[in-house]
């Protein structure tokens, strides 16, 4: 059986590639279950310092597999609630690990797809990419952390019209709202993901997760909460080796050897 999810690992940097190509990489039980196991395997293993997100073949994801949904028939509702239940533990662990997330989305993404598109610290779409909410036009509505990630990226507004319209936004537009870091051409989609994902991984590991955290609460919190977290963020930042590593080597104008560390 080919695994639905394939984990390449190159050096500090792993690729998680959704891998159903002839379902659009439609999400059924297994293929959270293998996003959930990928996850918990990045977060865990200190040697990987940069996460990548993709998918293979023509689509990045097209959202739910609809033929699973409907072969559950009076059972649908409960299919459901663990079909989301484990795409949403994997996706809390991909946003909460202490290492970046870099999305390459490669095509179309419709759907939890496209929750699981905007996901990243750093989103690159190929110009053939496009994105739809998709779940009003099949009578069902977000999950995936979509109406969690898609107002705080586009504001309320912005996002209202695109989940209850399902309008469909092309991948310049998506750079224009801020859905998407920026556009590439298809055929440089991956070349600019690797130098990317090579930057991220030799960054500070450990400060850059910090700041996941801290941009993670920042809107669910009041100054004073925030301005504690960074207090406490910075100190145990200072604490790590990368920390004394870059003011050292700052104060003698090198470029600093990260290691990651803590």
């Amino acid at each position: 059986m080919t695994d639905p999810v394939l984990v390449t690992i190159e050096g500090a940097v792993a690729t998680l590639s959704l891998n159903r190509p002839g379902l659009g990489n439609t999400i059924d039980v297994s293929l959270a279950q293998g996003l959930l196991a990928a996850a918990i395997r990045c977060d865990q293993d200190p040697a990987i310092r940069c996460v990548v997100l993709t998918g293979k073949g023509r689509l990045f994801c097209g959202g739910g597999d609809l033929g699973a949904l409907a072969g559950a028939g009076e059972a649908m509702p409960g299919f459901l609630s663990e079909l989301a239940g484990t795409l949403h533990m994997a996706v809390s662990r991909l946003m909460r690990m202490e290492k970046p997330l870099l999305v390459l989305v490669n095509g179309p993404a419709a759907g939890a797809g496209l929750s699981l598109a905007i996901a990243g610290d750093v989103v690159l779409a190929a110009g053939s990419a496009h994105f739809t909410a998709a779940y009003g036009g099949v009578g069902l509505s977000p999950d995936g952390g979509m109406s969690w990630l898609l107002p705080r990226l586009v504001g309320l507004r912005r996002a209202q019209e695109i989940i209850l319209t399902n309008r469909r936004i092309g991948a310049e537009e998506a750079e224009r709202i801020g859905l998407v870091t920026r556009t590439v051409e298809d055929a440089a989609l991956a070349s600019e993901g690797a130098e990317v994902a090579a930057g991220l991984a030799t960054s500070a590991t450990r400060a850059l997760g910090l700041a996941r955290g801290l941009l993670a609460d920042s809107l669910s919190s009041g100054l004073e909460t925030q301005l504690e977290r960074e207090a406490r963020a910075i100190a145990e930042a200072g604490r790590t080796p990368d920390g004394r590593e870059g003011i050292a080597a700052f104060l003698a104008r090198r470029k600093p050897d990260f290691t990651g560390r803590r």
